[in-house]
């Protein structure tokens, strides 16, 4: 009797090792979402949204795929670090989304509105930017954000 509790004993303790190990390890490996505040500054005044940063190239790379739902008040920032042409798709994402490419100084370069759900069609930044907020479809046109708009966050060289 006392050899079969330590046997089972030891195997319990092994799994129980084992899957403390994994859950280590694999917990350096999943980042928790970072949110952040961003203003632009419209013709109408400012408007605030509540960012998700895509920072890493496995998170630009993932963005809003997979989602089914996006608040109006929400988006997803992705920062490219130095401005360069950028493309994007929807590939994977079931909800349009408005792009708004931002230059590093902060300024809105170009607006790719109401994008095409499950699209593999690349879109262009149309000329080199440093970031892109992707918001809900509709909500550019809604907050009267334009080319030229400035952006306010911590990525962007203030004025």
């Amino acid at each position: 009797m006392r050899f079969v509790f330590r046997a089972t004993t030891g195997w319990a303790c092994g799994i129980f090792c084992a899957l403390t190990l994994l859950l280590v390890v694999s917990s350096g490996h999943a980042r928790a979402a970072t949110f952040d505040t961003l203003s632009i500054q419209t013709r109408s005044g400012p408007v605030t949204f509540r960012v998700e940063m895509a920072e890493t190239a496995a998170e630009r790379a993932k963005g809003l795929m997979y989602r089914t739902e996006l608040a109006p008040d929400v988006g997803m920032l992705f920062d490219f670090g130095v401005e360069q042409p950028v493309y994007m798709w929807m590939k994977n994402t079931y909800i349009p989304l408005d792009m708004v490419f931002i230059r590093s100084d902060g300024r809105v370069a170009s607006i790719a509105a109401d994008t095409v759900p499950l699209s593999t069609q690349t879109i262009s930044s149309e000329v080199p930017v440093s970031a892109v907020l992707e918001l809900k479809a509709g909500t550019a046109k809604a907050r009267g954000i334009a080319v030229g708009d400035r952006v306010s966050h911590r990525l962007f060289s203030s004025p």
